[in-house]
């Protein structure tokens, strides 16, 4: 496995977010995004049974039981689809972690993983190159750019969850335009609900 990093936080955005997960981020993306905040270019490579034992010193113990209180586990990137993570989520099925894994869906996610989150990239985001191929997910997690046309592309896709989430420029200006643009969204069209970026807001990794 090519390992850019493995950490330990909350999940800060979507369905999840405030549920303590261990992060996998895995090198190498097959699109550019220009809103991109993500440095996934270095790499360490790892085997399977080092990431799960990675993941294990990670884990908290309750100190009187000494029984593993469990995260979520989280196969980001980059783009995870990229390299074969099943081995990987079977060995940590054995181990009882929940493994979700957030993915551009251009590739298909294996079969075993327990959560998907589609984050699609359409041509207005700099994505001419790739077409979606993913056809179901759990949940929809759109970067809203202000573009009213792009989560309309969306509306029928099957997944059990979906998420606009207000693209973060780096100008904070813009970005207050583009909040208020993704709040009015939702209150037209009520089945997106409201994904914020709450590990910038609150100053967690």
């Amino acid at each position: 496995m090519r390992v850019n990093e493995i950490f330990y936080s909350l999940q800060g955005e979507g369905h999840h977010t405030g549920r303590a997960a261990i992060f996998v981020r895995l090198a190498g993306c097959n699109l550019a995004c220009p809103f991109c905040d993500t440095d996934f270019r270095h790499f360490s490579e790892m085997s399977d049974e080092e990431v799960v034992e990675a993941i294990l010193q990670l884990v908290p113990y309750d100190v009187e039981s000494q029984s593993p209180r469990l995260p979520m586990i989280v196969l980001t990137g980059g783009e995870p689809t990229l390299q074969d993570t099943a081995p990987l989520i079977e060995q940590l099925h054995r181990k009882g972690f929940f493994v979700s894994m957030e993915t551009n869906g251009t590739h298909r996610p294996p079969a075993n993983i327990d959560w998907i989150t589609f984050s699609p990239k359409t041509p207005k985001m700099g994505n001419t190159r790739q077409p979606a191929v993913l056809s179901r997910c759990n949940e929809l997690k759109l970067v809203y750019t202000g573009d009213d046309e792009e989560p309309g592309l969306f509306d029928h896709f099957p997944a059990d969850h979906y998420y606009l989430q207000p693209c973060d420029t780096g100008d904070d200006q813009q970005n207050i335009h583009i909040l208020k643009a993704c709040i009015a969204y939702i209150q037209a069209h009520p089945r997106w609900h409201l994904s914020l970026q709450v590990h910038k807001i609150a100053g967690f990794k």
